[in-house]
């Protein structure tokens, strides 16, 4: 990790990005709760430990890493997120919608503020995504993009 990545990660951190971590955690735990929130409870646990160290790492979904198309997973993991939204999702995509519009007033904030837009992305959707590093999440991106452009050209 680069000096200018560990510096954002502290100023993140200290700046708002424990309480943001711990805002997932709490929907995680509230998750948890019940055995059918399970799925839940996990996506929420895994963002929650991205939320707390953004810089340096990506949210992607399960089938850009794997390159296979999601099936009937798909199908379920979209009625899943469907039902999460409703209770905890907003709240979360509300969070760090503020916060963004909050960052997005001072110049140093911008960095801060596009990573909690993707957070409030990652609140949406919360199921069938991994969080990698930045690297691999734009290696698995690129490698999707190329695929699908070989799929056009056929």
């Amino acid at each position: 990790m680069g000096p200018i990545r560990l510096l954002l990660n502290i100023l993140w951190f200290v700046l708002g990005g424990l309480l943001a971590g711990l805002a997932w955690f709490v929907a995680g735990a509230i998750a948890a709760i019940t055995i059918i929130g399970l799925p839940w409870a996990f996506a929420c646990f895994r963002i929650g430990a991205y939320t707390l160290w953004p810089f340096g790492r990506d949210v992607v979904w399960v089938s850009e890493l794997t390159g296979r198309p999601a099936g009937a997973m798909g199908v379920l993991r979209f009625l899943g997120n469907i039902i999460w939204f409703v209770p905890l999702g907003f709240i979360l995509l509300v969070i760090h919608v503020v916060a963004a519009l909050a960052c997005f007033v001072t110049i140093i904030g911008i960095p801060f503020g596009w990573a909690h837009l993707k957070l409030a992305a990652a609140s949406v959707f919360p199921l069938g995504q991994r969080v990698v590093a930045s690297d691999v999440a734009g290696l698995a991106r690129s490698h999707g993009a190329a695929t699908a452009l070989a799929g056009w050209r056929r």
